[in-house]
C-alpha cells in the first residue's frame, strides 16, 4: 500500500482533510464511495487533463455504481470566465443535479477555481471535491476555498470563498504535466518558504534538481509541507482580512504581468516567479530587507528554471494593472514585502516609490529583459 499523508484544514464546521497519496486517482470511485456520495457527480475537467485521466476516472466511478457526468471545458487561463461557468451550470441544470449532487474538480487551478465557483452558486451551494493534477493546484489553489473567474480588467475579480469537502492529491499526475507547467508551479512552492518557513526554503535549495526530476520522496515532502503552511494560514484567516494576505507575495506584480500579457504571455507561476524577485527588489529599495535576501530569492527562482526579468512595459502600465488587482485597499496598492527568508510584512506602496524604483531597476543589470 502506498504511503498516505493527510493535512487537516481546521475551519470549525467547514473543516476538511487534504489526502496525499500516489495512485489515488486509480481509486477515485472507492474514495467517493468511502466518502458517502449520495447523488450524481459532475466531473469538471479540461481537454488536456481529460485526454489523460477522464476515461479511467469515469470508469472507476461507474464501478462503484455512482452516476457521473463529464463536463469538459477549454484549457487555460483565458477560459476562466463567467461564460465558461455558465456552461458548467447549463450541464448541471440539464442533468437535474440536486443539492445532494456533487462536483469533482479534476485538473489545475483554472478548473478548480471554476468548478468551485459553479458549486458555490448552483442551487445556492452544492458540495465539491478538489482533485488537483498540476503542481500549482496541489500546493496552492486547491486549498483554502478561493473560487472564481477573471474579468477583463483584472484577475479573480469575480468569485466567492467556498471551501471544498476534501482535497485529494495524487502526485503521480505530475508525470503528465508539461515541463513548463511543472516549473511554473515551483514559484508557489518557493513562496511558502519565503513567507513562513526558512528551513523549508533551505530544503528547496538543497533538493531543487531532484524536485525538478520529480523524485517521489522529495515531491511528497514538498507538496505536504506546502499544504501544511497554506492550511495554517487559511485557518488563521479564512476570508483574507489579515494574515492570509501573506499568500499574495509575488502576486502584486505577478497578476499585473499576467493581465498585461492578456493571460497568454505567462503561465501563472512564471509571472509569480518574476514577482517573487521583483517584489523583493522593491522591498530592498524601501529598506525592508537586505540585498542578500533578494539574491537568495533570485538564485532559488533561477535554479527552479524560472525567469526573474521584468518585460519592457512602462511603469505607468504596470502600476495601472496593479491598481486593478483585487488586493487594492482604499485605492492603494498593498504589497507583501520580505523582511528576511521566512518572514514578510504587509504594507501599502505609493506610486512615486514604485516609479522611482522602476526607473532605477531599468538601469540595473538585474532589471528588465
Amino acid at each position: 500500500m502506498t504511503a498516505t499523508s493527510t493535512v487537516k484544514v481546521p475551519l470549525t464546521e467547514r473543516s476538511y482533510e487534504i489526502t496525499i497519496q500516489a495512485g489515488l486517482l486509480e481509486r477515485l470511485g472507492r474514495q467517493l464511495k468511502r466518502y458517502g456520495v449520495q447523488g450524481k457527480v459532475g466531473v469538471v475537467t479540461d481537454r488536456h487533463v481529460a485526454r489523460h485521466y477522464l476515461k479511467s476516472s469515469l470508469k472507476e466511478i461507474k464501478k462503484q455504481g455512482i452516476d457521473s457526468v463529464p463536463i469538459i471545458v477549454a484549457p487555460g487561463e483565458r477560459s476562466k470566465t463567467l461564460k465558461t461557468v455558465e456552461q458548467i451550470l447549463d450541464v448541471l441544470a440539464r442533468h437535474r443535479f440536486e443539492r445532494s449532487s456533487m462536483l469533482l474538480a479534476l485538473g489545475g487551478g483554472v478548473v478548480g477555481d471554476m468548478a468551485g465557483f459553479a458549486a458555490s452558486i448552483y442551487q445556492r451551494g452544492i458540495p465539491y471535491i478538489q482533485v488537483p493534477t498540476t503542481l500549482v493546484a496541489q500546493v496552492d489553489s486547491s486549498v483554502g476555498g478561493k473560487t472564481g473567474v477573471d474579468h477583463r480588467l483584472g484577475k479573480n475579480l469575480i468569485g466567492s470563498f467556498y471551501q471544498p469537502c476534501a482535497v485529494w492529491i495524487d502526485p503521480l499526475t505530475l508525470h503528465t504535466l508539461p515541463a513548463r507547467e511543472l516549473v511554473a508551479g515551483l514559484a508557489e512552492v518557493i513562496k511558502y518558504g519565503i513567507i513562513a518557513d526558512e528551513s523549508f526554503f533551505a530544503y528547496l535549495q538543497r533538493h531543487m534538481s531532484e524536485l525538478r526530476r520529480q523524485s517521489p520522496g522529495i515531491v511528497a515532502t514538498v507538496v505536504k509541507r506546502s499544504c501544511e503552511i497554506k492550511a495554517e494560514v487559511v485557518a488563521a484567516d479564512e476570508r483574507e482580512s489579515d494574515r492570509r494576505r501573506i499568500l499574495n507575495y509575488g502576486h502584486t506584480i505577478g497578476h499585473a504581468l499576467e493581465a498585461l500579457g492578456g493571460y497568454k504571455s505567462f503561465v501563472h507561476g512564471e509571472a509569480v516567479g518574476i514577482g517573487l524577485v521583483q517584489e523583493a527588489e522593491l522591498a530592498c529599495f524601501q529598506g525592508i530587507c537586505s540585498r542578500t535576501v533578494v539574491e537568495e530569492i533570485r538564485r532559488t527562482v533561477n535554479e527552479a528554471g524560472l525567469s526573474d526579468r521584468m518585460p519592457r512595459w512602462t511603469s505607468q502600465k504596470i502600476w495601472k494593472a496593479m491598481l486593478h488587482d483585487k488586493k487594492v485597499s482604499g485605492g492603494r496598492v498593498v504589497g507583501v514585502w520580505p523582511e528576511r527568508i521566512g518572514q514578510v510584512r504587509i504594507g501599502p506602496i505609493e506610486k512615486y516609490v514604485f516609479e522611482q524604483w522602476y526607473s532605477g531597476a531599468r538601469a540595473s543589470p538585474h532589471g528588465h529583459a
